[in-house]
């Protein structure tokens, strides 16, 4: 995901580089277009040129300012959506380091918590008598696993994991997975001062 991002913020960033550039490059042309232009009218005045060819080089001095002004706009613009992009960037990489900072908290505080519940399990998985095979069937069914992503899983047939899922249905005495659900999480859903009352 950082890398990702780190990619797609390095592309935008390059390509209004490399636009910025080319408006850069086409600015410069018009503007060396009008000075020419320019330069070369005050040349013919003083020459005593003709008045069309006066004209005709003055709609060229024309087309290279307008042409200057055009790009100096577009300039602008592109320089102000690189800016926002840029603020966008740094927005985002600082969300992503106060989520990241918030799930390592988050982690460190469950960590007790998550090894007390995977040994509570493991106990209760022992008083059904479950196999080694059916504790993990078991738990893949409790994470929401179809029988299908269990069997691809521990690499057997979908055959397979429906009957040991029914092993262990049958051996922990419920009527299927929203039974063995519901054997673990009910109590979790109550709230917290009923969290600590003995259970009947």
């Amino acid at each position: 995901m950082p890398h990702a991002t780190g990619v797609s913020t390095g592309m935008s960033q390059s390509v209004f580089t490399s636009e910025r550039r080319v408006l850069c490059g086409l600015l410069l042309a018009f503007l060396l277009v009008a000075l020419l232009s320019a330069i070369d009218i005050w040349a013919d005045l003083r020459e005593g040129t003709t008045p069309n060819h006066v004209v005709a080089e003055a709609a060229v001095l024309g087309v290279g300012l307008v042409g200057s002004i055009f790009m100096a706009r577009r300039l602008v613009l592109v320089l102000g959506r690189a800016r926002t992009a840029q603020e966008q960037a740094l927005h985002l990489a600082e969300q992503l380091d106060a989520t990241r900072a918030e799930a390592s908290r988050w982690r460190n505080e469950a960590r007790d918590l998550m090894a007390g519940l995977a040994a509570a399990l493991d106990q209760q998985f022992d008083r059904w008598s479950l196999s080694p095979a059916e504790k993990e069937v078991a738990l893949l069914l409790l994470k929401g696993l179809s029988h299908r992503d269990i069997a691809e899983v521990r690499s057997v047939t979908e055959a397979t994991a429906r009957q040991q899922a029914r092993a262990v249905y049958k051996k922990a005495g419920l009527s299927g997975r929203h039974d063995l659900a519901a054997f673990f999480l009910e109590d979790l859903m109550l709230p917290i001062q009923d969290a600590h009352e003995p259970l009947e």
